[in-house]
């Protein structure tokens, strides 16, 4: 068929508000990293891991282009609106893919390329064409996908994978269960109508509220780790203290709120949190590294 597509149905296919995050933590990655590369690969560096993000969304979007039209959230997709070829999507991100992971490795260095490729082969064959339409723990597994950025960050920086790099990666993958499920909570009925088991539509609301305190009980010991193991500061233990156990408070109120009013509030809060714990690592080791200078 002759393609509609515009440049911004391309664009979209690039699930720029997932890759948003991705920027973000994937820069947070570069900005903790103890070298600091030049700003022109800094710059490279995280345009390749949103590229590669891209890639993953596209591919990922060309896959459940069947799935995507019966789902109110995805239908106005270019896929499912049928102004783009199946396999004009898929060309897109495999072209994307390869070039992103080809420039990290020969711009940047083999570790950080290596990472970006697993971490878009992850999302594409473990999460989206394995995990996801067979199994109620595809977040859990899946979610180490969107777990990489700032460990390639680093690696780019730096060359090696640190515990500390190992420690945001940690961070994300157990953030990514509550964020996701009480979002989940919401569009139950849309993912039981496509036969997607997501843990609601399996195990039912409670299982998945308790399941979501779990996780986010799992988050206090990895965001103050950073305190304990000298990366940070009593400042950003503190306040990192006090938002997870608003994390947490969010997440009980969920598990007795039987209409899930609270669900959305949850999962808006969970962006929120994520963003600020990064922007105070950042901001509190580059003024901790400036004290320790003096």
């Amino acid at each position: 068929m002759a393609s509609l597509a515009t440049p911004f149905d391309y664009f979209t296919l690039l699930k720029p508000r997932v890759m948003s995050l991705v920027v973000f933590t994937g820069l947070c990655g570069v900005l903790l990293a103890p070298q600091s590369p030049h700003p022109f690969f800094i710059f490279l560096i995280v345009l390749m891991i949103a590229v590669g993000s891209g890639a993953a969304g596209a591919i990922n979007m060309w896959y459940e282009r069947d799935i995507d039209v019966n789902m109110r959230r995805t239908a106005n997709r270019p896929l499912p609106r049928k102004v783009m070829a199946s396999a004009d999507a898929l060309a897109f991100g495999v072209f994307l893919a390869t070039g992103s992971v080809f420039i990290m490795m020969m711009a940047i260095n083999w570790l950080a390329g290596g990472l970006l490729l697993a971490a878009i082969l992850f999302y594409v064959f473990i999460y989206t064409i394995w995990l996801k339409p067979r199994t109620p723990q595809n977040i859990v597994i899946g979610g180490a996908a969107g777990a990489f950025p700032p460990m390639i960050g680093w690696a780019a920086a730096t060359g090696e994978v640190s515990w500390q790099a190992i420690l945001l990666f940690a961070l994300i993958f157990f953030w990514t269960p509550p964020h996701f499920w009480a979002l989940a909570l919401i569009k139950r009925d849309e993912y039981r109508n496509v036969n997607i088991p997501m843990l609601p539509v399996v195990k039912g609301d409670i299982y998945t509220k308790n399941y979501i305190i779990f996780y986010s009980l799992l988050l206090m010991p990895l965001v103050l780790g950073f305190y304990f193991w000298n990366f940070s500061s009593l400042i950003y233990a503190l306040l990192a203290f006090l938002l997870t156990a608003e994390f947490i408070r969010r997440a009980v109120l969920l598990r007795f709120d039987t209409e899930n009013k609270t669900a959305f509030g949850l999962f808006r809060y969970s962006i929120i949190y994520l963003t600020l714990i990064f922007v105070l690592l950042v901001v509190d080791r580059l003024w901790f590294v400036e004290i320790l200078s003096w």
